[in-house]
This record gives C-alpha cells, sequence and structure tokens, in this order.
C-alpha cells in the first residue's frame, strides 16, 4: 500500500528541513577540473567503488534502496556501490568539505530547500554537462516542477529522486452524511463543505470540517499558496511577495475560512487536544478531521491506522478564478548529486543517470519506496504497482500547473520568512496585511543580499 513506510522518514525529512532553515551550510566552494566537458577525467569503464550517502533509514526503504544499487551493479558490473544510509544533511555537508575516501561521491537528500546552497557553493557539480553529453533533455525527462527545484541560477547541481505530491483526503462517510457528493473543486466550494462537515460541541469541535491553521500540520503557506500559483521572486531576483496578487489572495482566503470556522483561538485550543501528525492518532485517522491537506504517503498511513476509515482523495481546491487548472498541487521531493570533490565523478554519473533516468529503476524504487516516480515516462510506466487512489498523485505529479518553491542562495529562509507572517496574520497580530508583505518582501531581499 503506498505510504505504508513513510512514517520514519518523513519525521526525519522534517527534521532536515527544520535544520537546514535555522542552520548556516558553510560548505566548501570546489571548482571541478579534468579533461571533459563534464569536468570529470576518471575512466567509468574500469573497476570502481563509488560511495552512496542517503537518508532512507526505515527497513522498507532500505531494501527498496539495497534492490535499487543491486540492478544498477547488474547493469554496470565493473561499478560497485558502497551504501550509507540514514544520513542528514548535516552530516552530508560535513564529508562534503571535508572530502576523503570515505566521503560521499553520490548524495541523496530530502531537503530541497539545501537546492540553492549545493549548487551556489559548488559543493556539488552542475549535471548539466553529464546530460548533454549523454543526449538527455531534463525538460522532457522530468515533470515542470521536480525539473525546477533541482537547479539554481541555471546550475543543475541535482537531479529528482522520487517525489511528493499534496492532495486533499477526505472522509467519504462524513461526506455523505453531510450531503456532499463529490469533492470540492474550487475555494468557495471547499470553505462551503469544511463548514458543513464542521460539528461545534460547546467551545471546540465533534468534527472539524478542515483545520486551516498554519500550524495545522501540512498545512503550510508554501502547500497552500501552490493553489495560486504564486512568483516567489521577480526577474531581477527580489522578492515578488507583495507585488503578486497570488500572495494577497492566499493569505486572505486562509484567513477568511479562519474566522469562519470558529476563529483562530478556537481552532487552536481544539489543534491542541488532537495526536501528532505521524501517529496512528492523526485527526484525520481518528474522524476528528474530515478534510485532510496532506502528501501521499498519507493513505498508505491511514489505512494502516484505521482500515475502516472510507478514504477519497483528490487534488486540493483551486482559487474559483483558476478553475481550469483543477488538478494541481504542491510538488517536492529527494534529490541526488555527486560530490565536487570526487575523483570519481563519471562513475558516480552512471550511478546518478540510472536511478535517476532509467524507466524501470525510476519504477521499482517507486513501487518500493511508495513515493511518486519522477520522471514523465515512469509516471506513465504499467509497471506501477499502487492503490487506484494513488493515481490522484500520479496526475498532480504530471499536472503542467503544479508548482513547487524555488531555490534559493540561502535555502528555504524565506518560506519560513513568509510562514512567519501567516502565523501573525492568521492569529490577529497583524492587521494590514498590505503593509505587511511589503515590509516582510525587503525583510526576503535583506536576507537572500547577505547571503551571497
Amino acid at each position: 500500500m503506498p505510504g505504508t513506510s513513510r512514517k520514519t522518514p518523513i519525521t526525519s525529512r522534517k527534521a532536515a528541513v527544520a535544520l537546514a532553515a535555522s542552520a548556516s551550510l558553510a560548505l566548501l566552494t570546489t571548482a571541478c577540473t579534468g579533461q571533459s566537458s563534464s569536468g570529470a577525467s576518471d575512466d567509468a569503464s574500469k573497476d570502481v567503488t563509488i560511495n552512496f550517502w542517503h537518508a532512507w533509514s526505515a527497513a522498507s526503504e532500505l531494501s527498496a534502496v539495497k534492490a535499487l544499487v543491486a540492478g544498477f551493479e547488474k547493469a554496470h558490473p565493473n561499478i560497485h556501490v558502497n551504501v550509507v544510509g540514514n544520513m542528514t544533511d548535516d552530516k552530508i555537508n560535513q564529508a562534503l568539505r571535508t572530502g576523503g575516501g570515505k566521503s560521499p561521491d553520490v548524495i541523496s537528500s530530502f531537503t530541497t530547500n539545501n537546492v540553492g546552497k549545493f549548487c551556489s557553493s559548488g559543493a556539488l557539480v552542475d549535471l548539466n554537462p553529464f546530460f548533454k553529453k549523454d543526449g538527455i533533455d531534463p525538460e522532457t525527462t522530468f515533470p515542470k516542477a521536480m525539473n525546477e527545484y533541482t537547479q539554481f541560477d541555471g546550475n543543475r547541481c541535482t537531479a529528482p529522486l522520487l517525489g511528493d505530491a499534496y492532495g486533499l483526503y477526505y472522509n467519504k462517510t462524513e461526506f455523505k452524511k453531510a450531503g456532499i457528493t463529490s469533492p470540492p473543486k474550487t475555494w468557495s466550494e471547499f470553505e462551503a463543505d469544511a463548514k458543513k462537515l464542521t460539528i461545534s460541541k460547546g467551545d471546540s469541535y465533534a468534527q472539524l470540517g478542515f483545520m486551516p491553521n498554519y500550524h495545522g500540520w501540512e498545512s503550510t503557506t508554501e502547500h497552500l499558496f501552490a493553489q495560486f500559483s504564486p512568483t516567489y521572486f521577480d526577474k531581477s531576483g527580489k522578492s515578488a511577495l507583495a507585488t503578486d496578487p497570488a500572495f494577497k489572495a492566499g493569505f486572505t482566503l486562509q484567513k477568511k475560512l479562519v474566522d469562519e470556522l470558529g476563529g483562530f483561538k478556537k481552532l487552536e485550543s481544539y489543534r491542541s487536544t488532537l495526536g501528532d501528525e505521524w501517529g496512528d492518532k492523526h485527526p484525520f485517522h481518528t474522524g476528528q478531521v474530515a478534510m485532510q491537506l496532506d502528501g501521499e504517503w498519507r493513505l498508505g498511513m491511514a489505512t494502516a491506522a484505521n482500515p475502516k476509515l472510507d478514504i477519497g482523495v483528490a487534488p486540493l481546491p483551486v482559487p474559483d478564478d483558476h478553475v481550469a487548472q483543477y488538478g494541481k498541487g504542491y510538488i517536492t521531493g529527494t534529490i541526488t548529486g555527486i560530490a565536487a570533490n570526487s575523483k570519481k565523478q563519471n562513475a558516480a554519473w552512471e550511478f546518478v543517470k540510472y536511478i535517476t533516468t532509467d524507466t524501470d529503476a525510476v519504477v521499482n524504487f517507486s513501487n518500493g519506496i511508495h513515493n511518486v516516480p519522477s520522471t514523465l515516462a515512469a509516471l506513465k510506466s504499467p509497471k506501477l504497482k499502487y492503490d487506484p487512489r494513488f493515481k490522484t498523485f500520479l496526475d498532480i505529479a504530471s499536472n503542467q500547473y503544479s508548482t513547487t518553491s524555488p531555490a534559493s542562495i540561502n535555502g528555504g529562509v524565506y518560506l519560513t520568512t513568509i510562514q512567519n507572517l501567516g502565523y501573525d496574520y492568521e492569529s490577529g497580530k497583524v492587521k494590514d496585511l498590505d503593509s505587511a508583505l511589503k515590509s516582510t518582501a525587503k525583510q526576503i531581499d535583506t536576507d537572500i543580499a547577505q547571503a551571497k
């Protein structure tokens, strides 16, 4: 069942994101030198061993990684892969700085927010020459959003290695009780359904239609605002927070839903009584929340926690004036790249090329990890094995309108800054949204300038 093994790695991913937002990654800038156009001079046809560091840790995932590596070694019997798992970004960054025989030649990270740092620092090599050398066009190989979040300023220092797509989970039993015949497609329908599905109980709730607060598990600004197709930075690299109307619309409609469902304080009080995001007592599993914004892994987790729960899956609704784009969502995922200090970059590329572009390899890994495939060919492969409801996430991943948050030189700091504005606005601390958008945009620009 898709998602059944997501609990441990997602917890690790959340920790990695938090670390990336708070810690400075003082990566060593390393220039690539060598004779080939890719900057690598080793002979990948000779017997060699490369080191691959990744972050997966659950037993089922480690088995999937082992199978992925075995497939590569069968296709490339002269290249042996030494695998090191459960590696956080902190450990990976330290190894990329220090180098040495035991350091990684190939890394894999859950933290797409760090792509800007990886690329701008030179810690990972630009893969564009490698793709070009082998006649692979990333734009026609990878889904649009995945193609975008694996590069920064023209430097494609990473490639996508499976992905995550966000959609709407809904309790079909409660929908039927409320007389709702289909999942909402527009924001106004979403608001109406959330109110219909909310049952008050004194000063609290017997059931909440949807938890709109930004602390509500996956209901972050970047996940919700993806439906508004925001442009985070203008052509000059300045924050577009105050100039792109998508942001004001996103903040405004979320705040309106908060107020309509009882207000920030009442919702936060209820949220404090609910289970955590990764346990069996997640409020969607228990029926305390009837709709949930979440990634593809939630399907397996919810099914395992409550087999009797009648789960529906659909894309997250879009603003009423974006109805033609219904079906899109927020996309993120795992990334992989080649260490700039590796002396075996051509051999490392053969491995990266295999795990990211070989259709059967990507499909088999997706079947094992239960994440969304990261190539357009793999998304359509008849060899994919999944619960029929999982197809929603495959469609979201391949949707031309799906978006992601762009890479930045200081990682996800700008996203944290926007999220903090969200906390202040939904709680009523910020009254003048227009003014706050302008001051927050200036803060983002200042932070980026200081990181250069």
